[in-house]
């Protein structure tokens, strides 16, 4: 090693141990009364020690480690991070046996992060539940002193949903965070300029960690909080509400932003209760529940213009403009828009604007204005290269690939999807890969690489899933549907299309069973089921009508057209055809036109 890395680790290691003496010095009385503990404990017995953030509990294991009366110690510290952990106990068993005693040590066992199967919120969450009712278990499989390190809420929640385990402790250790811990955490959460979306999801979840801590030093549980601490606690709720939508959490997300909301009421900083507002619409909007996110929303517009607060009148209007766009209210949506992008570029916001350009490309995109969404995508692209803002623009790359897809050019639609999960990969999103991943797999499907797609759409099925997403899986199971539709899978191809139907009824999404409708009465049809055929034809062809949507109309008109063909119902394929065919024309969409041209001209008069 040369002798710079030599200096460079013994100034670390003075840091530390620097650290260390702070924290045991600090927390004098509560260390030694801890080491008195342990040097007692014998057999199974139980012990806690409340310490809310993690850098606290290194400076703490390190400490007990160095210290002098624990030299006949051997201190082990068995990690338990996996949050749907329920049976503690067999896992102590299981890790017990693979660890190698010290001779003429006593063993005695620290656990670590079992908060993360606790839980914050709800009743009796499983591993409590378990472990107060295996508790006279432990002392014949646990011969050994246990002590759990936890933070506040967590030693609150055990206590009260495992009370006869909780019974059984011989000593609890509260220790007091120090200055510098707390003044690290503030600097991480509060204080960042960094957005937590753009976070890799171990440093999002570090941050999660270090906001429940602050939380428990402003607001012990149990207690309420005093009044110089009630605008830190409204900033954390938010912060915390913050990042488990970022996760995709919305309805962990709204316990901690409605407690937010409650505080803010209490004191007069509107901006901090318009983000409030905004973040609980944002959660709605997350669960699809369209009518309240946009009486959120409203609500927030209403107090941002009665404050004359520009940026959070153009924060609010572009809030709208998303819930407008989920409802397919696309020329409401573009006006919410445009009134963001003006007060924008009124106050020189060139940053912010990157997102409504963005969202100004959807709305043409999804009006088949594609060389006009191109264009606004371009627009972002360039502002969020210009700042720096790699992770944002992973969905610009994302929608510049469905626009060229939608353009059948479908290597370059290809490429900007790959540029897209790139990005994706790199910061840890892996929820939004998967949307990624399905528009691999139509690519893939279009160019007729039908192995290929379904390896991609199992991809996107897998995350969906492990987020507990629902609502998207029904898109990738229309997708793997079709798929093995084209690979004459019929039987396989219905049961994909039913469950993409349940779960669009579940979620009151009546324009995407258009689709599917559609879908299934090809395979009905393919089946030779003629009747039901024509019956998911037309329940797809309401649909569309209902929603003024001429251009995918135009696939029905079309497949209903084929169907009379086989039927040899030639008047009625004629009409049909010929009305899709106007729509086509009319949409521009000169393929298709071709294409149902040519099945009219060689229809028998």
């Amino acid at each position: 090693m040369s002798s710079s890395k030599k200096l460079s680790n013994q100034y670390k290691n003075s840091e530390l141990q620097a650290e260390i003496g702070k924290f045991i010095a600090y927390n004098k009385d509560e260390f030694a009364e801890l080491v008195t503990f342990v040097d007692f404990a014998e057999k199974f017995t139980l012990g806690f020690i409340e310490i809310n953030f993690t850098p606290d509990i290194d400076l703490l294991i390190a400490g007990l480690q160095q210290n002098p009366q624990c030299e006949e110690i051997q201190f082990v510290v068995l990690d338990f991070p996996d949050g749907n952990l329920r049976f503690l106990r067999d896992e102590l068993v299981e890790q017990l046996a693979e660890i190698t005693k010290e001779t003429n040590k006593k063993l005695v066992l620290l656990i670590r992060n079992l908060e993360k199967s606790i839980g914050v919120f709800g009743d009796y969450p499983p591993v409590l539940q378990d472990l107060n009712f295996v508790r006279d278990s432990y002392r014949q499989t646990v011969p050994h002193p246990l002590l759990f390190i936890l933070p506040d809420y967590a030693i609150s929640r055990l206590a009260k949903f495992a009370p006869d385990f909780w019974a059984w402790k011989s000593g609890l250790f509260r220790f007091k965070t120090t200055e510098l811990t707390r003044d690290r955490a503030i600097a991480n959460t509060l204080n960042t300029d960094i957005n937590i979306e753009r976070l890799p999801t171990p440093e999002q979840q570090e941050r999660i960690d270090l906001l429940h801590g602050l939380l428990m030093e402003y607001h012990p549980t149990g207690e309420i909080p005093s009044p110089e601490h009630l605008r830190n606690c409204c900033n954390i709720l938010n912060e915390l509400g913050k990042a488990y939508l970022s996760q995709h959490k919305p309805i962990k997300a709204r316990e901690y932003l409605e407690k937010a909301g409650k505080i803010a009421n209490q004191f007069p900083d509107y901006s901090l209760q318009i983000e409030v507002i905004n973040q609980l619409g944002k959660s709605y909007r997350q669960q699809r529940q369209f009518e309240s996110a946009n009486s959120y929303h409203q609500q927030a517009l209403d107090i941002a213009k009665k404050q004359e607060n520009c940026r959070a009148v153009a924060n609010s209007l572009h809030y709208l403009g998303n819930v407008s766009l989920n409802m397919r209210q696309f020329h409401q949506a573009r006006d919410y828009y445009q009134q963001a992008l003006e007060i924008d570029i009124e106050f020189g916001n060139r940053y912010s604007s990157a997102r409504t350009y963005h969202q100004l490309g959807r709305i043409a995109q999804q009006l088949r204005q594609f060389h006009q969404a191109r264009d606004y995508y371009q627009q972002a692209l360039e502002i969020d290269i210009e700042f720096g803002n790699r992770y944002s623009s992973a969905s610009t790359y994302h929608y510049l690939g469905m626009v060229a897809q939608e353009l059948r050019q479908y290597d370059q639609a290809r490429d900007y999807y790959q540029q897209a999960l790139e990005i994706y990969i790199e910061f840890g999103d892996r929820y939004s890969s998967a949307r990624t991943y399905h528009y691999l797999g139509m690519v893939a499907q279009e160019l007729r690489q039908y192995d290929q797609a379904r390896d991609y759409y199992q991809q996107a099925l897998e995350i969906y899933i492990e987020f507990g997403e629902s609502y998207w899986n029904a898109r990738t199971y229309n997708q793997l549907g079709r798929v093995a539709q084209k690979l004459r899978q019929y039987d396989q191809a219905r049961d994909y299309y039913q469950q993409a139907l349940e779960i669009y009824i579940e979620f009151g999404d009546r324009y995407s069973n258009a689709s599917t409708y559609h879908n299934l009465g090809y395979v009905a049809q393919e089946l030779r089921q003629y009747d039901q055929a024509r019956d998911y034809y037309q329940q797809a062809l309401e649909i569309y009508i209902e929603f003024g949507d001429r251009y995918s109309s135009a696939s029905t008109y079309r497949q209903l057209g084929l169907f009379a063909q086989t039927q040899e119902n030639y008047a009625e394929a004629r009409a049909n055809l010929q009305t899709a065919l106007e729509i086509y024309v009319e949409y521009q969409d000169e393929y298709m036109a071709t294409v149902t041209r040519e099945i009219l001209e060689g229809l028998p008069e």
